[in-house]
């Protein structure tokens, strides 16, 4: 396993980590905690040490889950969970420092922990972004001990940028992958002039990048990538990266004949990103013990050549770009 620091946090993580969305089975499945444990289990054993979470991943389970795994744990495991997305209608006003207060609270009780390591505002709306007293709050829970650091975990790169401006933000968690490039343009280096933390999310974007699905393929009802393609659900970008199911598909076809014989599409994925020394760390998730394994072993992977490089952004400018650039 390799390690980076995770900004002003000093935390030294696994350069590929665990998102923990779908850790107790696959999207829309109910949550097995048998299976989330084996799947935590795995990750620890093979040198993760930051997990995260959020507090409305099936409804708090999953940090119950990533609780009881870290503390039967003898490593050091750093724990990152999120706040805010319980708000319902999900806008500014719902967000009180009386609210967050509490649900940071309440993710302490799931997770068993004396102190959160890593609490983040969960994608909260723009209008958030201009109320200091929303950042202060996490001053205070800071000095009582009850948090370690305080991150952001954002839909658009112009919310970054926003979330740079608070100076107790350790981190920011944003998707970038071979679909989502516009990150790099400017956050990446304004992230780390301020040493700010990057952790990546979606890099798989939704599962496309792992060369497994067809146009045959089917997802349940209760599966984000069934439901909410158009934006039904919460933001489209956080569905297969934004981009048309099927604009997808044709796009992993090229990437896929771009690559040395061999060479697994998610391997290509997750090198891709690190290839990057901006970012801290990459969370994939899992729903199968064995998807830690495929992930895992992409850190040992060799680099992607320039010229294998050279066609995938050549690949991102003409297919890509249009449809997504601007949009997040």
């Amino acid at each position: 396993m390799q390690y980076r620091t995770l900004g002003k946090t000093g935390f030294n993580i696994s350069t590929i980590s665990l998102g923990t969305w779908q850790v107790g089975g696959k999207w829309g499945s109910g949550f097995h905690h048998d299976l989330a444990q084996s799947i935590l289990r795995s990750a620890i054993d093979q040198g993760v040490n930051f997990i995260d979470t959020a507090d409305v991943y099936e409804a708090g389970e999953s940090e119950k889950a990533v609780g009881k795994a870290v503390r039967e744990s003898d490593e050091r495991i750093y724990v990152a969970t999120k706040c805010g997305r319980q708000i319902n209608p999900h806008v500014s006003e719902g967000y009180t420092p009386k609210a967050l207060r509490g649900y940071v609270e309440d993710s302490l009780k799931r997770l068993g922990l004396e102190q959160i390591d890593l609490i983040q505002l969960h994608c909260p709306p723009w209008e958030v972004y201009y109320r200091p007293e929303i950042f202060g709050l996490f001053e205070d829970l800071k000095a009582e001990g009850k948090i370690a650091h305080l991150g952001v975990s954002v839909e658009k790169v112009e919310q970054a940028m926003k979330a740079l401006e608070y100076d107790n933000v350790a981190s920011v968690q944003i998707i970038y992958n071979m679909f989502r490039q516009r990150p790099e343009e400017h956050f990446f280096g304004a992230a780390q002039a301020k040493n700010v933390g990057i952790i990546v999310r979606v890099p798989l974007a939704s599962g496309l990048l792992t060369g497994k699905f067809s146009k045959s393929s089917t997802f349940g009802a209760g599966d984000h990538r069934h439901g909410n393609r158009n934006g039904e659900w919460f933001d489209k970008g956080e569905t297969f990266a934004g981009i048309p199911f099927e604009t997808g598909l044709e796009a992993v076809d090229k990437i896929e004949g771009f690559l040395p014989e061999g060479y697994p599409l998610t391997h290509a994925a997750l090198q891709w990103i690190l290839r990057r020394p901006e970012v801290s760390t990459i969370i994939p998730g899992a729903s199968r013990a064995e998807q830690v394994d495929s992930n895992l072993a992409a850190a040992e992977a060799a680099p992607l050549s320039d010229d294998v490089l050279k066609k995938i952004q050549g690949l991102y400018e003409a297919d890509i770009k249009p449809l997504v650039h601007q949009l997040w």
